[in-house]
């Protein structure tokens, strides 16, 4: 494995380095040694995919509040994203910067999340599927979020979105007078 340090803070993309021969190829998508030697997380309690039908959707843009917070180890396994992350985290030398990544099934790149970033993606084919490692249990009533489409991101996403969740349609936007206190919002 190759770790590639990205823009934001304790954030990596992971490339898989694969053995090649006759048969195909072997490679290894994850190692609790080499993890640890980097102080990253290494425990992941839960496992779970999203998968997308329409090209142009956009899910996004999430994180669990405190003291909820997860880190993420994810992988496009079918098709192709433009994936983005913004740091929240009021004491990183990132905050309030983002990275954006082209992942595709054939990349063999796992990006790591680390918690207080809001995460989101929009699909660039039809029949997407994200493969996701989570290190915190999912706390329904920890869910937190910006708009996709916040103007401090200032994402400039590949494809005009067709799809939206209610749910992400109505999550607020950073800095218009929504997070007054952003102590609240910022982990």
């Amino acid at each position: 494995m190759r770790f590639e340090t990205t823009p934001i803070s304790g954030m990596w993309k992971i490339h898989v380095e694969r053995t090649k021969d006759s048969r195909g190829s072997f490679g290894r998508f994850f190692c609790e040694k080499e993890f640890e030697s980097r102080s990253l997380v290494s425990s992941f309690c839960q496992w779970s995919s999203s998968r997308t039908l329409e090209r142009g959707t956009i899910r996004g843009m999430h994180l669990q509040l405190p003291p909820s917070e997860e880190t993420k180890l994810l992988k496009c396994i079918r098709g192709q994203i433009y994936d983005v992350v913004f740091d929240l985290r009021k004491n990183s030398p990132s905050f309030l910067k983002k990275t954006e990544v082209f992942l595709d099934e054939e990349d063999d790149i796992f990006l790591y999340i680390p918690e207080g970033c809001v995460h989101g993606y929009q699909c660039l084919k039809n029949n997407v599927e994200i493969f996701y490692f989570i290190s915190n249990f999912y706390d329904a009533d920890r869910v937190g979020g910006i708009r996709y489409d916040d103007p401090e991101m200032n994402v400039r996403w590949p494809l005009s979105p067709t799809c939206i969740s209610e749910r992400d349609q109505a999550l607020p936007f950073f800095f218009q007078g929504l997070f007054p206190d952003l102590s609240r919002f910022c982990l």
